[in-house]
């Protein structure tokens, strides 16, 4: 039986404007945009080879009769289902017959490393029969929770094309690994430092570690989820605070890199967060190409959402423009109690804008968000509002880090002509709870014209994709961490409760059905093959209309 939800319309717009002569603007596919990219990777046709997909980071995929029914008891509907670690996070991928997660070491798949030893895990299934085939293991860092924490295993999703796959473990890593590990018999690449090479052990081609090659020092963890063009792999370091939650001890070290994707050389590294770092960074990249400029789009842990040309210039990184999603008057604190926030979400791309929540750890709790959308096309600092003293009321000021505008020492602010700013959402009615837009770890997606983002209060939020106005939000009555999945003519988001709940890809809000999936879901559902793949707190499931599996397992 459904749970009784509150539910709100704040209001039905439009979704496709007018052109002068009459006719309607077509909205954008992203679904059909999506496969194009796949189309030219190494990889099957309706695969889901990296987090959202492609570089543009929508989670639309294609999908035929996904159902909105199953029982993870009884098996119905379940192809298969296997265990994973104690605590999940990491997004499912799914290339070339192989499903990757990434999780903790709490089921012990490798016997040198029974389930007792805590792990940052890699691990690696058969698509077709849930089979496990192998595993990056990753040995905690002895510095600790400051830098690796207890348990919390590998949060982000790899990247695969061809027999390659490379992601960022918890040791602050980036790894490219053989696809098919050990398996073949063979040791692929130079790279021969593999302690064992049994047929369950991954085979690492190449690493670069970021703490040792580039003075990184990331705070708790590194979840970044890689995105690659050509031969350009970009990554965000995560470096962030210390233990005292107050200094960076490498204020000077990379926040944004890319390598080349063959061999680990480092192309350009950026710093732009510097001393300006609230907490750590745990964002991942998009890419999009905007008249005519390959930028990619990453998101700083001081707030600020960053465009650089793609390929640098010159062996250093082009800053091509900088967004500051936070008020200026926003504070951070610790313990929860900031008003600014930092970018955990993933920025989506879609028709020649970007969009972006700001978040926060979701230890420091919940808090007001904010939900952009962004003009690439501008350059410099293209912030809605730029700070000046009144010592100097013509000079806009530098950033600072925990408030950027300081009233009694004579700060004030002006719009800035330059914004880039299309729309920003704070929520229908702030002073109503379900009708807040609060801290999200989630990322948008959108199809339809429909902008579709679940924040951590819980609450899932409908807006016209043009102008940010709500259509609808839905309180889920428990946090979530996830973003929508968005197939056929149905949104998918999961929560800490362990609900799925499904709604019609719609203006009105429908509720369609609710499943539950035995703990947790912190992690998104994915579609490949006409496949839908999700994870719980500790297994993950495949699941396809008419499928049935053993029940309980």
């Amino acid at each position: 039986m459904l749970k009784i939800r509150h539910s709100i319309v704040a209001g039905v717009l439009a979704a496709a404007a007018a052109l002068p002569n009459g006719l309607l603007v077509q909205a954008e596919d992203p679904t059909k945009l999506a496969l194009e990219k796949i189309s030219k990777m190494d990889v099957g046709a309706k695969d889901w080879p990296q987090w959202g997909g492609s570089y543009s980071r929508n989670n639309t995929p294609e999908g035929k009769n996904i159902p909105v029914k199953w029982d993870v008891e009884s098996g119905e509907n379940v192809v298969w289902s296997m265990p994973l670690g104690s605590e999940t996070y990491g997004n499912p991928v799914v290339a070339n017959g192989k499903v990757y997660i990434g999780t903790n070491n709490g089921n012990g798949y490798i016997k040198r490393y029974p389930s007792s030893v805590d792990l940052g895990c890699l691990v690696c299934f058969d698509e077709k029969t849930g089979d496990f085939l192998w595993q990056h293991s990753n040995e905690k860092l002895p510095t600790g929770r400051v830098h690796d924490w207890p348990h919390q295993g590998i949060c982000c999703s790899p990247y695969v094309d061809g027999q390659r796959a490379w992601y960022v473990s918890s040791r602050g890593q980036v790894v490219c690994l053989d696809t098919e590990g050990f398996r073949d018999g063979q040791n692929d690449s130079p790279f021969v430092d593999e302690k064992l090479t049994d047929e369950t052990e991954a085979d690492v081609i190449w690493v670069v570690d970021m703490m040792k090659d580039l003075n990184v020092s990331q705070h708790n963890m590194c979840s970044c989820s890689v995105t690659s063009v050509g031969n350009l792999l970009f990554v965000i370091t995560g470096n962030g605070v210390d233990e005292s939650h107050i200094a960076i001890p490498e204020e000077r070290a990379p926040s944004f890199i890319c390598l080349n994707r063959n061999s680990g050389e480092v192309l350009w590294t950026d710093s732009s967060p510097g001393v300006n770092v609230l907490h750590g960074q745990w964002s991942s990249p998009a890419y999009g190409v905007f008249n005519g400029v390959a930028q990619v789009i990453a998101g700083g842990g001081d707030g600020y959402l960053y465009g650089f040309a793609a390929e640098g210039k010159d062996g250093k990184a082009d800053l091509l423009w900088k967004f500051d999603c936070n008020p200026k008057d926003s504070i951070y604190l610790l313990g929860g109690r900031a008003t600014r926030n930092h970018l955990i979400a993933t920025p989506v791309v879609y028709d020649g804008l970007v969009y972006v929540g700001v978040g926060e750890d979701p230890e420091h709790g919940e808090g007001q968000g904010h939900l952009w959308c962004i003009d690439p096309n501008k350059r410099g600092d293209v912030s809605p509002t730029l700070v000046y003293n009144s010592k100097d009321p013509k000079t806009p000021i530098a950033h600072k880090r925990l408030q950027a505008l300081v009233e009694k020492e004579g700060d004030f602010e002006r719009e800035n002509p330059n914004s880039a700013a299309v729309w920003h959402y704070t929520g229908a009615d702030s002073s109503v709870f379900e009708t807040t837009m609060h801290r999200t770890c989630g990322t948008v997606s959108i199809k339809n014209e429909l902008l579709f983002v679940a924040d951590f209060s819980g609450l899932l939020h409908c807006l016209d994709v043009k102008t940010g106005k709500p259509h609808w939000t839905y309180d889920m009555f428990a946090a979530s961490w996830a973003s929508p999945l968005i197939v056929e003519d149905k949104v998918y988001i999961g929560d800490e409760d362990g609900d799925i709940s499904i709604f019609r890809l719609a203006k009105e809000m429908e509720l369609i059905g609710e499943v539950n999936m035995g703990s947790s879901v912190y992690t998104t559902p994915v579609i490949a093959n006409d496949t839908m793949f999700i994870a719980n707190r500790n297994r993950v499931f495949a699941i396809r209309e008419g499928a049935q599996s053993e029940p309980g397992k």
